[in-house]
Order: C-alpha cells, then structure tokens, then sequence
C-alpha cells in the first residue's frame, strides 16, 4: 500500500476524530484489525519483542525486520513500524531494510540505553534519513522528554520544532500527560501521536485534547495475553479442584469410551 495513502490519513481530520492505529504483534493479529476495518496498523517493537521471546529492546535487527515483512505481506492496509532508535544502522541501510520490508512508515526515537540524545545531533540524523527516504516513508519521531527528561512541556516542544525541521512527519511525545496534550498541540505544527490503553475511554480523552493519531504501544498484545492467561486458568481449575482421574470419568477414556458418547 503506498506510502501517500498513509500519509493522507494524517491530514484534514476533524477535531475529535484522530487516526486509530492499532498495534499488531504477527500476522494473525493483523489480519483481525485490518478484517475490522482499521485503515492502517502501527507495529510496536515492544509486541513484536515479546512475540518472540525478547525483552523490550533486545530483538535483533534481522528478526524485527522479518517479522516486520511478514505482517506487511499478509495484510491490505499500510503498515508502519516502530524501529526502536535504528539499531545502530546508517541512515540508507535503515530506510533500504524498511522499504525492503513493506513498511510505509516508521518510529525513530530519540534517545539510546535510557538516555537522551542531543536534539540537533538526532535532528541532523533525522534529515539524513529523509534525505535517503524521500516521500517514500512517513517519519514519526518519538520525543522522549517525559521518559528521560525533565517532564518539561517546553522541552518536548524544542525537540518537536527540530525535528519537524529535519523532515519528521508527525511527534510522539511518549507518555506526555493528558493534560499537556493541548499545550504541546498548540506549539506543534503538525500530526501528534499520543499512546493510550486499549478501551474507549482513554480514546475519547486523547482525541478532545487534540490527538491526530493515536497507538497503543505493546498494549494490545499484552492485552490479548492477559486473556488468554485468564483462559488457562479457567480451564485448568476444574482439573485441580476435582479428584484425580476427573477428566476421564467426565468425559470417558479410551476407544470404547468416545463410541458410547450418545453416537450411534
């Protein structure tokens, strides 16, 4: 799906009505949003690390670019990725390794081993990955103030106006406040990312605080783990409240059993 599609998703929404990009973590996942009807998915490094059995951070280059191909491939609708702070890669390598995946769009992050990176030094390197781009990927450039910082509105507004200047897209000031959402909207010239809990409430709130687009983070996975914990623990009480030897009384053992179950 081409990039221009996507990126018209993020212009000329009314107020109220931001972008919802939920956050898929494989294919099947994926397939379930898209078959609902959303019109683009944002992969969370976070899903995907978990999905294959990393922590937050650790999955290898190779492995999030697979897993990142695998979902483009297997759904209709643009599919943009969060690519951590670029691990490590030169800016071509790092556009070439998306666009090879199928990606229309990116996170890039500003900060490495929970630091801050100097803001002009991460804004030269965003226009380096523009510069390499073009028009080809839409950039959306993570502001990590309120994680690293000093939880300073002003300061995520510096770095905003920086990296808009390089040729971001659209600023994601993670785990910014609800209630500094209009103060960063109006300072900010451009689409705003805000993360919020999979429910409808935190949707709402975000999106009359002026939110252009809103993700979920891993939160969606981590949603749809939390369930199937509660579904094993529900189908494994019934075995460790009754008598051993339960299951096969209940239900029968055996051929001659499962031929005398009400089956003629």
């Amino acid at each position: 799906m081409h990039v221009s599609t996507f990126r018209a998703l993020h212009h000329g929404r009314a107020p109220g009505d931001p972008l919802i990009l939920p956050g898929p973590w494989d294919v099947a996942s994926a397939r379930v949003f898209a078959n609902a009807g959303f019109p683009a998915l944002a992969i969370p490094s976070a899903g995907i690390a978990a999905s294959l059995g990393y922590a937050d951070g650790s999955t290898p280059p190779e492995e999030m670019f697979a897993a990142i191909a695998r979902i483009a491939r297997g759904v209709p609708v643009p599919v943009s990725a969060d690519v951590e702070d670029g691990y490590g890669l030169a800016p071509g390598e790092l556009v070439g390794r998306l666009l090879e995946a199928g990606a229309v769009g990116c996170n890039l992050e500003d900060s490495g081993n929970a630091t801050l990176k100097d803001p002009r030094r991460h804004a030269d390197w965003l226009a380096e990955v523009r510069a390499h781009a073009g028009d080809a990927l839409f950039i959306n450039a993570r502001v990590d103030t309120f994680l690293f910082g000093s939880g300073d509105p002003a300061d995520a507004l510096a770095r905003a106006r920086l990296y808009l200047a390089a040729g971001a897209d659209c600023i994601y000031p993670l785990l910014a406040p609800p209630e500094v959402l209009p103060v960063l909207r109006e300072g900010i010239e451009g689409p705003i990312n805000m993360a919020a809990q999979p429910g409808i409430g935190s949707i709402i709130d975000l999106a009359r605080l002026g939110a252009t687009r809103i993700t979920f983070g891993p939160g969606m996975q981590q949603h749809a783990t939390r369930a199937t914990g509660e579904l094993a623990t529900r189908l494994r009480a019934p075995v460790r409240e009754t008598e051993p030897g339960w299951c096969a009384s209940r239900w029968g053992s055996g051929r001659g059993a499962s031929t005398s179950g009400g089956r003629p």
